[in-house]
């Protein structure tokens, strides 16, 4: 069951456009976040362990080759690169969907460490580090979602606590994919895999950025945000959009070439310092036309 983000407030008749997928059962009415909370009282959780990353089989449900949620299309991973990492905003789900089915089939355990995303092929397990804290977790991908703009993975309540992110709902991520044979305290010389959404010039909605991050997190500085409005084959475009949004007062408005991999001029807006002020900016680039859903942090 494709599972939507506690952050939405969306129509439950979108909720139908998921019947077509072969092979994910339909959604539930999209909750309200406001009463998808963890238990009244927080339990002792020092004893729950990490799950150990293995090699699994694609699951039987949940692995459509694509599956449209609101509208909007998106891609599960044919074949996973031997190292995945993106960054993004988490958010976590709770008590509304606990003991509910899971886009896998499985059933959803709020105690327990796992979480939602939307083009890893599942089960996959990953670690997910805290930017402003630097405290991670392993989880186990088993679900689809978040479907709220700008969430890159929603986390169950367990992982959710272990980040210390509970009462803020959301916090800036790292995820990195973990084989059987992964060391979760190793630095490796790892390439970016910047997962964006088709616009323009966009080649995949997996477009994969060669771009070198370090093994560990340091919280040595402020969180900054940008939200991405687009990347483009073409410099020319970039910079009449870049125009655009500087007209139309958004702001610094910065253009990106340094991917390594590929020619590309990624159009961003910001910084911003907060998750709220991500929101507030994407909403505004919604009305004027460009549907921004990716959040860079700290580039």
């Amino acid at each position: 069951m494709i599972r939507f983000s506690p952050v939405a407030a969306l129509p439950v008749i979108a909720a139908l456009l998921l019947a077509a997928c072969s092979s994910t059962p339909p959604a539930p009415e999209a909750p309200d976040r406001e009463q998808d909370r963890g238990p009244a009282t927080a339990p002792d959780l020092s004893g729950l362990r990490d799950p150990e990353p293995r090699d699994e089989p694609r699951s039987r449900y949940g692995n459509p080759e694509t599956y449209e949620v609101f509208g909007r299309t998106y891609r599960v991973m044919a074949n996973m690169p031997e190292e995945h990492i993106e960054e993004g905003i988490a958010s976590w789900y709770g008590k509304k969907f606990h003991g509910r089915r899971t886009s896998s089939g499985e059933t959803y355990d709020m105690y327990e460490l796992t979480a939602a995303h939307r083009e890893l092929p599942i089960p996959v397990y990953a670690r997910v580090t805290h930017l402003e804290n630097g405290r991670s977790v392993i989880v186990r991908i088993n679900d689809r979602g978040p479907f709220a703009r700008n969430r890159v993975i929603d986390l169950s309540y367990a992982a959710a606590h272990r980040l210390d992110m509970v009462d803020s709902g959301t916090a800036p991520v790292r995820i990195e994919v973990l084989r059987d044979n992964s060391d979760p305290a190793a630095e490796p010389d790892v390439a970016r895999a910047d997962v964006e959404q088709p616009r323009n010039d966009e080649p995949s909605a997996t477009a994969v950025a060669a771009r070198r991050l370090p093994g560990k997190v340091t919280v040595d500085s402020p969180t900054r945000y940008f939200v991405q409005v687009g990347a483009f084959s073409s410099n020319d475009n970039a910079r009449r959009i870049q125009r655009e949004l500087q007209n139309a007062d958004f702001g610094p408005v910065k253009i990106d070439d340094s991917s390594t991999d590929t020619r590309l001029y990624r159009v961003r807006v910001g910084p911003v310092n907060t998750v709220e002020e991500v929101d507030r900016l994407t909403r505004r680039l919604r009305e004027h036309g460009l549907d921004a859903n990716r959040v860079v942090i700290n580039p």
